[in-house]
C-alpha cells in the first residue's frame, strides 16, 4: 500500500541565525525555531496522521516532539539515518569561513549527495514499510529534504535558487510498485502554505549547499 511521507525541515538555531553550518552537530532550538515548528503542527493538523518520526539530532527530534503534541500522537521514533548531511570540519564555520579555511571548496569529512541520498532513501524505505499504507510525519533537515525532493522531480528544489525553508512542508508518495521503492511527490496545499512567500526571514539552505 501507498504510505504518505510529510517531511518537515526542523525550526530554527542559534546556528541558522549567525549562518553557521550545523550538518551533524547538535543545535537546539531558539524560540524562533520553537514558535515555527508549532506554526508548522498547526498546519499539520488540517490531516489526520498515524504517527511522527524524526532525526535523533535535538533541533529535529524537539521539532517532531512539538509536532506529534499538537496531532496528539506519542513522541516521535527517531532514526539515525534521517540526520543531517555531515559536513566535517567545516561545521561551526560561517560561509567567510569556510571561504577561507577551504577556497578550493574540498572539505575534509564532508558526507557526499550521494551518501546522503542513500541513506536517506534506506531510511525513508524502513520508514514506509513499518507504517505501510499510513500518513506519517518526518521530522528531518534541509540537505536531506533537498536530496529527496532532487531525487522525486529533479529541479524541483534546484540548490541555487530554491530554499527549504525552516518548518516547511514537502508531502510525497512512497510507491511500492517501483524498483527500490522510489519517493513520488504530490501536490498538497499545505506544502504552499507552510513556504509562503514572507513568512520566514530566513530563506538559506545553508552556504555549503549553495556548492557541493
Amino acid at each position: 500500500m501507498t504510505t504518505l511521507l510529510y517531511l518537515v525541515r526542523h525550526g530554527e538555531t542559534d546556528w541558522n541565525k549567525q549562518r553557521r553550518i550545523q550538518g551533524s552537530t547538535d543545535i537546539p532550538l531558539n524560540d524562533t525555531g520553537r514558535a515555527q515548528a508549532a506554526a508548522s503542527a498547526s498546519l499539520l493538523a488540517h490531516r489526520s496522521f498515524d504517527a511522527v518520526v524524526a532525526s535523533p539530532l535535538s533541533r529535529a527530534s524537539e521539532t517532531g516532539s512539538i509536532i506529534a503534541s499538537r496531532l496528539a500522537l506519542p513522541a516521535p521514533t527517531t532514526y539515525p539515518g534521517l540526520a543531517e548531511r555531515s559536513y566535517g570540519e567545516a561545521e561551526g564555520l560561517t560561509d567567510d569561513e569556510v571561504l577561507a579555511h577551504y577556497p578550493d571548496d574540498v572539505i575534509p569529512g564532508r558526507e557526499s549527495r550521494a551518501a546522503l541520498l542513500a541513506r536517506a532513501t534506506e531510511t525513508l524505505a524502513e520508514i514506509a514499510v513499518r507504517y505501510d499504507g499510513g500518513v506519517i510525519v518526518v521530522a528531518t533537515h534541509g540537505a536531506v529534504i533537498r536530496s529527496v525532493v532532487n531525487a522525486a522531480a529533479p529541479g524541483t528544489a534546484d540548490r541555487h535558487h530554491t530554499p527549504i525553508r525552516n518548518g516547511s512542508i514537502h508531502s510525497f508518495r512512497w510507491d511500492p510498485e517501483r524498483f527500490h521503492a522510489e519517493l513520488v511527490r504530490f501536490d498538497d496545499p499545505i506544502d504552499d502554505a507552510s513556504d509562503a512567500p514572507g513568512k520566514y526571514s530566513f530563506e538559506y539552505q545553508n552556504p555549503l549547499e549553495q556548492r557541493s
